[in-house]
């Protein structure tokens, strides 16, 4: 029974994304393990309507949404910034900004390859996204420290969302509970 407890708390981003050109809509997660069932709902409503970079979601978007829950695994804490790979790793850069304080940044591994940029590229735009303001030099790269870590991503459409609840809703019979998502209907 823990060996259970173990496999089912994970760190875990949710991501939506909107239309044809699954353009982000929200994305939050957190680096803690957190137990898949309370985890997903937790940050399924935090990034629908929680992610300060977008209004909150509304009803009428719905039907043009992508779900995309991605469970991190493998971190690695490594020495060189440039010791991971696009397309591969996730990052996560923790570095001093102009004024003193701590801060961290990431991204999923899909992002920079979406985007086509490379490792220095990827870095640079994790810094501002950390709310880094100065220039960007090599020496200041140096300085950042990097865990880089993997993910097993899983996509949902609206609509294959409701296909699946209304399977689900079929098989329990009518009355039964649906599962856990049910408040986006």
């Amino acid at each position: 029974h823990t060996q259970d407890t173990i496999s089912c708390a994970h760190p875990l981003f949710v991501t939506w994304k909107i239309g044809r050109d699954k353009r982000l809509r929200g994305c939050i997660g957190t680096f803690s393990a957190m137990n898949l069932h309370s985890g997903l709902r937790e940050y399924t409503l935090t990034s629908a309507l929680k992610d300060s970079r977008f209004p909150p979601m509304t009803r009428d978007e719905l039907p043009r949404l992508f779900c995309s829950v991605s469970l991190l695994t493998n971190f690695e804490d490594v020495c060189d910034y440039l010791d991971w790979e696009v397309g591969v790793h996730g990052i996560r850069i923790e570095f001093i900004n102009e004024k003193g304080s701590k801060r961290t940044a990431t991204y999923l591994p899909e992002v920079a390859k979406e985007q086509g940029w490379d490792h220095i590229q990827t870095i640079d735009s994790l810094l501002r996204k950390g709310g880094y303001k100065a220039p960007i030099t090599n020496e200041f790269r140096k300085t950042i420290k990097l865990t880089r870590y993997r993910s097993e991503k899983m996509t949902l459409s609206y609509a294959e969302y409701l296909a699946h609840r209304q399977h689900h809703h079929f098989q329990n019979g009518i009355g039964h509970p649906l599962p856990p998502y049910n408040h986006y209907s």
